[in-house]
């Protein structure tokens, strides 16, 4: 199965609005407890998420998993950093391409694939605003174009 295939659980799409997206890497994640259940319902919010070199590990900070509600008082913290598990030499490339100036890694997807939870990192490169523009100026065309040809379509 390649790369961020299997069944989506979340995505996060405020990292195409405000990046571009160069490269992918499908990393595992450490889970506590209760948060693969919870991930399995799909209480999982990638918004504001962002990942991390340090200390030759990776790490992903503010994935919001939602506590699980049929858990005990043993229940995870919510926004509590998670390690990610990636290749040594994979992590080796991230930690040389995010030290350049206007990269970071961000999760673009999470899902589950063959029982396991992975998430799909991106290197991203910050967008300004008149690219932002430009794509939602791309974006409103092609509705456009598919909405007339729809019509016509019925005619």
């Amino acid at each position: 199965m390649p790369k961020g295939e299997g069944k989506q659980v979340a995505q996060n799409k405020k990292a195409y609005h405000d990046f571009f997206i160069e490269e992918t890497y499908e990393a595992g994640i450490v889970l506590q407890g209760t948060e693969i259940k919870s991930i399995r319902a799909g209480k999982v919010n990638l918004k504001d998420s962002y990942a991390r070199i340090q200390n030759g590990e990776a790490w992903l900070y503010s994935m919001h998993v939602s506590p699980y509600e049929q858990g005990n008082r043993h229940n995870h913290d919510p926004l509590r950093p998670r390690k990610l598990l990636l290749h040594k030499r994979e992590i080796n490339k991230l930690l040389g391409e995010t030290k350049e100036v206007g990269y970071a890694l961000v999760p673009v997807k999470l899902y589950l694939k063959n029982g396991f939870c992975k998430v799909l990192l991106g290197l991203a490169k910050g967008k300004k605003n008149y690219d932002k523009r430009e794509d939602l100026k791309k974006k409103e065309a092609k509705r456009e174009i598919e909405r007339v040809f729809r019509d016509r379509q019925k005619q």
